[in-house]
């Protein structure tokens, strides 16, 4: 899943460990989510979108949906 929480961290100038502490997760968790390699559980995608203030909808891109 396309996400812009690489974007949304470095407006903030947060590395990825102050990131992962504010969501109390490890940084490695934050690697895999801005990389794609891991999609956030439910809860941690809502935990995300209120640390930024955002819908989920902006912050997450799901790829395959309908057009």
């Amino acid at each position: 899943m396309k996400n812009r929480l690489k974007v949304l961290r470095a407006e903030r100038d947060w590395s990825q460990a102050e990131l992962a502490g504010r969501l109390d997760v490890s940084r490695q968790a934050v690697n895999a989510i801005e990389t794609g390699k891991y999609d956030p559980s439910l809860p941690l995608a809502f935990r995300i979108g209120r640390l930024f203030q955002m819908r989920v909808e902006e912050i997450f891109d799901d790829e395959h949906q309908d057009a």
